[in-house]
């Protein structure tokens, strides 16, 4: 167990009561919604898994390629506004039967679960065969610069440096928990965003409206002291801050698509069915594998 999926839903339930920030979500949306009208075909049944704003069933519903959308969210009260119909649901635990949904979307959403592997069985398990995956999660080196500038602050001034930001998947590990679900055809990419701030408090509270701070079990329970906090500060600044003095905040979006398998799929050739040589595909001569290239 690496998050607080508690602490999560209620950090997420006060940033809904105190006014969400929703920029990094519309964006995401606007995407998917983009790299799914590249598909030319049509999804009868979708299903929006967790993603914290409607933004993504506005996407679907304006694209007109899927037919009923279905939310799928753990808080009802994140579903005001939605479109289409809804069901009360943990990303963990999906509540649909084997084959019952054409498409499946989530927008920045499956980063926070405990057992993302088996999430991904879930989903494929849940989509009829041809059926398509897209989501957007964070990468790796999302708020990289905080991470640092918090750990340097308190090496010097604690004991030790305790775990404040989650520990996002790089892409390639994503990639391969693609293929460990059994996904076909997957495909991975990334889209690397820098957001300026005034300050890092100011990034520390548009953190706070995304429902996004520290829901890690291994938290420090201890307040943060004022001497860490200013600490860290200085060391954004110092590291981070452009010559306007504002300081950079990245998030590093994965993007992910694949398919359940389906018979009429592009399958990969067999080992030695090929007719051509690839040498006599490039023209070039044909090497054994101890001897070496002529200079």
């Amino acid at each position: 167990m690496i998050i607080d999926r508690a602490l999560l839903r209620a950090r997420q339930r006060r940033a809904l009561a105190l006014g969400p920030s929703t920029f990094l979500a519309d964006r995401v949306a606007e995407e998917l919604t983009d790299r799914l009208g590249s598909v030319l075909r049509a999804f009868p049944c979708g299903l929006d898994l967790g993603t914290p704003t409607d933004a993504v069933r506005r996407g679907l519903a304006r694209s007109g390629k899927v037919g009923a959308i279905i939310a799928a969210n753990a808080m009802p009260a994140a579903e005001a506004g939605r479109t289409g119909l809804a069901v009360a649901a943990d990303e963990e635990v999906l509540p649909f039967r084997d084959g019952a949904l054409d498409l499946v979307v989530s927008a920045l959403a499956l980063h926070w679960v405990n057992d993302l592997p088996g999430a991904l069985v879930q989903i494929r398990r849940a989509l009829k065969p041809d059926g398509l995956f897209m989501a957007a999660l964070f990468g790796g080196d999302t708020l990289s610069e905080l991470r640092q500038a918090f750990a340097a602050a308190e090496a010097e001034m604690e004991d030790g440096i305790s775990p404040r930001v989650l520990p996002f998947a790089d892409l390639r590990d994503l990639g391969s928990l693609l293929q460990r679900a059994g996904f076909a055809l997957p495909v991975t990419d990334v889209d690397r965003l820098t957001v300026r701030y005034a300050s890092p408090l100011a990034l520390m509270h548009e953190l706070r409206l995304m429902g996004a701070t520290n829901p890690l079990v291994d938290r420090s329970r201890r307040p943060l002291r004022r001497a860490t906090l200013a600490r860290m500060l200085e060391i954004y600044a110092a590291r981070f801050a452009d010559p306007d003095e504002r300081i950079r905040a990245t998030f590093e979006i994965v993007f992910l698509s694949g398919w359940a398998p389906h018979e009429s799929q592009q399958q990969p050739l067999a080992p030695g069915s090929a007719r051509t040589r690839l040498a006599d595909a490039l023209g070039t001569q044909e090497r054994s594998a101890g001897e070496k290239a002529g200079r």
